[in-house]
């Protein structure tokens, strides 16, 4: 099954402290970012810091993610020598406009594994769109690479290009996230939602996540750790679609059981996206502890 990333949390890359502990918060993803969240004249110490702490400290399940400094700076390559050598899971490109953006990144990634003796395509990659250009190409870039495991949007960036501001309602996103989230699907890839960058309004975020859930985002951009409960429970299967579930990957044991390539529950044949929708139900249920495991549920 793909891997929940319900949760990305952003952890500056130049706060020691939060690179110590990002983990013990619960998020599916961490972020450690080497971008926006560092001033240029922390930039080195901070690659340093991220470095070190992915090779030293053990984040559990966590997906490791490092937000890197666009090639066109001075420190994208440095990031990227860096984070690839100390063994991040996955890179994201920030500010991503075009397949080329895309492809650049990914032959200096694979610059850096050959030249380390990391096995070619360990590294993976996701983009992040922040600009008109960006979602109208968010199709192309979403099947640019085969390392490209996502897609997100950011937000303010994306405000600021079409000379609008953000707001609660969020109407000025719609047509990107939608944008974005059909590009992803398109391609297979997950679809991250934007942070909420208002801490202190939980009510507001508690909305705009179930705004994206709606639409059908796989998770959402955090900037801090009171954020990752509200969207795990947000996330949550009910116990209907649990019990549903549970019946279809039921029959589709037994068809396999029986050789048989056809899956039905109540003399009805049951189709791949509905198989597809009960093994990430049951998947959810098993990561929020609503099941214990997945075989021992089914053996209830």
């Amino acid at each position: 099954m793909e891997r929940l990333r319900r949760t990305m949390l952003f952890v500056p890359g130049n706060n020691p402290g939060m690179l110590r502990d990002a983990h013990i918060y619960g998020a599916d993803s961490i972020l450690f970012d080497l971008e926006d969240s560092v001033s240029m004249g922390e930039k080195n110490a901070a690659r340093l810091l991220v470095y070190h702490s992915l090779k030293a400290i053990q984040y559990g399940n966590c997906e490791l993610v490092v937000r890197v400094n666009p090639l066109n700076t001075p420190y994208g390559r440095q990031d990227i020598e860096a984070v690839v050598r100390a063994g991040a899971q996955v890179i994201r490109l920030p500010k991503t406009e075009s397949v080329q953006d895309i492809l650049d990144m990914e032959l200096e990634i694979e610059r850096v594994e050959k030249e380390a003796g990391i096995p070619v395509g360990r590294t993976k990659l996701m983009a992040a769109v922040e600009s008109a250009l960006g979602v109208l190409n968010a199709q192309s870039i979403c099947v640019a690479s085969k390392r490209l495991i996502g897609i997100a949007i950011g937000a303010e960036d994306y405000c600021a290009n079409i000379k609008t501001q953000r707001t609660k309602e969020g109407l000025e996103l719609f047509f990107a996230r939608n944008m974005v989230l059909n590009a992803a699907r398109a391609a297979g890839i997950a679809a991250l939602d934007t942070v909420f960058s208002d801490v202190e309004d939980m009510d507001g975020f508690e909305t705009e996540v179930r705004l994206i859930k709606g639409l059908g985002f796989d998770g959402k951009s955090v900037i801090n750790p009171r954020q990752i409960g509200p969207v795990h429970r947000i996330f949550l299967p009910t116990e209907k679609e649990i019990t549903s579930a549970r019946r279809v990957i039921r029959a589709l044991r037994e068809a396999e059981a029986r050789g048989s390539g056809v899956v039905s529950v109540d003399g009805r044949m049951v189709d791949r996206p509905v198989v597809l929708r009960a093994q990430r139900i049951i998947q959810m249920a098993v990561a929020s502890n609503l099941i214990v495991d997945e075989e021992e549920m089914l053996d209830e």
